[in-house]
């Protein structure tokens, strides 16, 4: 299992999300970014920020 917390992106934020695989996790990570921050357009280096947060859980 591989998750992500988004705080390491965006201060203060508690939010967690997890899945199987990298893709999972990037697109967990893109439907919390649009419910959590209303960002509807993920960019490259935010993906890129994303992939370098995620670990092994």
């Amino acid at each position: 299992m591989k998750s992500f917390a988004c705080g390491t992106v965006v201060d203060g934020c508690d939010g967690v999300v997890s899945g199987e695989t990298e893709e999972e996790v990037l697109a967990a990570a893109a439907q919390h970014a649009s419910d959590a921050h209303g960002i509807t357009e993920v960019s490259d280096d935010l993906v890129a920020a994303i992939k370098a947060g995620i670990t092994e859980s």
